[in-house]
């Protein structure tokens, strides 16, 4: 009894199919990294632009504005530390952005909790106008500030400027934490209810951990919002020593010129500290994000 014909080798076929398909998704692989990296040179051009022509002296700037920093110089990074008065910029500006960054959260969350909660005519309407005033910008309402701040006795404090950036952020948090916590179950504070926790109890331990992936965007949107603002702090601030340091990196520009070689390490010195605390910061931001996501 003859034995029937042996199939052909299936290793080959899967082989050349896997081959196949490794050559057909290498293709968009190999284009996607060349865009992406085209992507990355254009964003970083501007960037290291800046930093050779810190490096280097008005003279060669002039001669060859795109030339490397050959020799390299540090005079104007210490020109420019010198004029700012940058340790005490800096101090300003963190003092702001802490205080203002802990009150725009904390207020926040306490007003989102009901807010989300409480089915009621009132609570859809307070949520409405705080919503409303995300769509005001900070010109339209910058004069009647100024006004009432003067009649308060606040302008030309750090109080005032605290009190203006809490209010010109705290829609946009009352926002994402109502929209954050709508998605909660309610059964967990119901839970904890059964165990005999009050109100506060509640969004103090079973609520306000569920919120660490939207406080810890939010803190970094905010904080990166006030270190990078101009208006505020040049409108509120009048004497030197209470100045932030954009509004020092500002007075660099001439109105009749601008001097690269100056403007440029001012502005390299503004925000290096905040390039350094999200270096040191990264690590626990994103700790922040997977331990709320995995409450």
């Amino acid at each position: 009894m003859s034995l029937p014909p042996a199939p052909p080798s299936m290793p080959r076929a899967l082989r050349g199919s896997a081959l196949t398909r490794s050559s057909a998704s290498g293709r968009p692989s190999l284009l996607s990294n060349i865009v992406l990296g085209v992507v990355v040179l254009l964003f970083m051009f501007p960037l290291v632009l800046t930093v050779f022509t810190s490096l280097r002296t008005p003279v060669e700037v002039a001669l060859n504005p795109l030339g490397l920093p050959i020799p390299a110089t540090t005079e104007n990074f210490v020109n420019a530390f010198n004029q700012m008065d940058y340790l005490i910029s800096v101090r300003n500006t963190v003092i702001i952005m802490v205080f203002s960054v802990f009150f725009v959260v904390s207020i926040g969350a306490l007003a989102a909790y009901p807010l989300s909660r409480l089915t009621r005519r009132w609570t859809a309407w307070v949520y409405r106008l705080f919503i409303a005033g995300m769509t005001l910008p900070v010109f339209v309402i910058i004069a009647p500030l100024y006004l009432l701040q003067r009649d308060l006795g606040l302008l030309n404090t750090w109080a005032g400027v605290i009190l203006t950036y809490v209010g010109l952020n705290l829609p946009i948090a009352i926002f994402f934490y109502t929209s954050f916590l709508r998605q909660v179950p309610i059964e967990v504070e119901e839970a904890a209810e059964l165990d005999g926790a009050g109100t506060l109890r509640i969004f103090r331990v079973v609520v306000f951990p569920l919120l660490q992936p939207i406080t810890a965007t939010l803190m970094i949107f905010i904080a990166l919002q006030i270190w990078n603002d101009l208006i505020i702090p040049l409108v509120f601030l009048r004497d030197a020593d209470k100045r932030t340091v954009m509004v020092n990196a500002y007075s660099f520009i001439d109105p009749n010129s601008v001097d690269p070689t100056t403007l440029f390490p001012a502005a390299l010195l503004g925000v290096l500290p905040l390039i350094l605390i999200f270096m040191f910061m990264q690590r626990r931001v994103i700790q922040g994000l997977t331990l709320g996501a995995g409450k």
